[in-house]
């Protein structure tokens, strides 16, 4: 059966050519928390970025001269969305001036409860977004110039392989013969998929195994789970999320990317990678060998920020020693990128070193002995090991940076 859209989204277009040309796109997760992220302010601009990305999928639709866009699951975060994000999301995908179909992924499932089943999601998307269609049935979906066969997921872990359906050898040889055929998957492929991070709780793999899909009965399959852009094989690919959402998991992890596709039945297809993130993830590791490296940490960061703040996300892990001056020159640059970032992950192994001069602008003040007295009395212990050394130093710094520094 074609699906009919709305007047007002079908395309001008009536070419007698079968190539065809969409987005694929993933993993949109409307409504993600980010708990990890204290500020409630700087916590509300990053999940109202999430939103603003599907203005910028909308554009490059238009832009591409895309026919359609296929969205390959987790378009919401989980089934249990606010009215608010529901209302968002159905407004901006109505804004997208062609249609709009996806399938339900891990997060956002299709089972019951689901969100797309709710009466508010259904009523919005009604009003909001005719172009809109959730594909919720492992059937055959024929569009102008192709057939989807999407394999949505109708709860959060799936035992069986969603793509199972498509493995008999010539079952669909009578549908549309001439058109493009297009799998929409969400999950694990060969154990490559969907990398939690540390705000989240790993779930079922939901594996799909695209090397028992009968050769040549597909030309491309658009996958959802994996958050970074990825081709599996020359007509399979991960898109990622199009708006980066967690820190990065090594340089492979290339994520806020949409794919524009193009393919005809039996030709392989041709992918292009269109940016479309605003917000930067960044990881740093440091190791302090000497003092001076602190200047060499800030020129990184400053190089890296320039003069913006609201922007950058920022997961920072130090080691190695610093003086106590140093140190206390740590702590003012922690608190001013703090301040500029959305958010500052700090692991900070960095340990206190006191120099021979500074040791002794604390325990040599004659006139304040009791000054005096407290400091070499924490430079003894800081002197050992173990928690009591480590806070000592702590305490050396503190006080360093209260009756020196100033």
């Amino acid at each position: 059966m074609l699906w009919v859209v709305p007047e007002r989204f079908q395309s001008n277009r009536r070419s007698t050519l079968m190539p065809v040309t969409f987005l694929h796109t993933a993993d949109w997760q409307l409504g993600k928390p980010f708990a990890g992220i204290a500020d409630p302010q700087k916590r509300a601009l990053v999940q109202q970025e999430r939103l603003a990305v599907l203005d910028r999928i909308a554009a490059a639709a238009q832009e591409s001269g895309a026919q359609f866009i296929l969205v390959a699951g987790d378009l919401f975060d989980s089934p249990s969305a606010t009215k608010a994000t529901v209302a968002a999301a159905c407004s901006a995908l109505g804004r997208m001036a062609v249609p709009v179909l996806a399938i339900p992924g891990n997060h956002d499932h299709g089972g019951p409860g689901s969100i797309w089943e709710q009466e508010f999601f259904k009523r919005e998307c009604a009003a909001l977004a005719p172009n809109f269609r959730i594909l919720l049935t492992p059937e055959p979906v024929e569009l102008e110039h192709v057939v989807l066969f999407p394999c949505p997921l109708l709860r959060r872990a799936e035992s069986m392989d969603p793509t199972a359906w498509l493995r008999e050898e010539g079952r669909f040889a009578e549908v549309a013969p001439d058109k493009a055929r297009v799998v929409l998957a969400h999950g694990s492929v060969q154990g490559f998929g969907g990398s939690t991070d540390e705000e989240e709780s790993p779930v079922g793999s939901n594996r799909i195994d695209l090397g028992r899909l009968p050769s040549g009965s597909f030309d491309y399959v658009a996958l959802g789970d994996w958050h970074g852009t990825k081709a599996i094989a020359s007509h399979a690919w991960y898109s990622g999320t199009p708006e980066p959402d967690r820190f990065p998991k090594g340089e492979a992890n290339e994520p806020g990317h949409i794919l524009r596709v193009t393919v005809a039945r039996g030709i392989l297809p041709e992918v292009e990678r269109l940016a479309t993130a605003r917000l930067r993830w960044q990881q740093i590791e440091w190791i302090f060998t000497e003092d001076s490296a602190l200047d060499a940490l800030r020129q990184t960061i400053s190089e890296w920020l320039g003069q913006q703040a609201g922007r950058d996300l920022l997961r920072l892990e130090l080691s190695g020693s610093l003086g106590i001056a140093a140190g206390v020159e740590l702590q003012q640059a922690l608190e001013s990128w703090d301040a500029r970032l959305l958010r500052l992950k700090l692991t900070d192994f960095t340990t206190t070193a006191p120099s021979s001069g500074e040791l002794a602008a604390l325990t040599q003040r004659a006139g304040d002995p009791l000054i005096s007295r407290v400091a070499s009395q924490l430079a003894g212990v800081a002197a050992g090991a173990g928690e009591d050394a480590v806070i000592a130093r702590l305490a050396l710094r503190d006080l360093y940076a209260l009756v020196v520094a100033d």
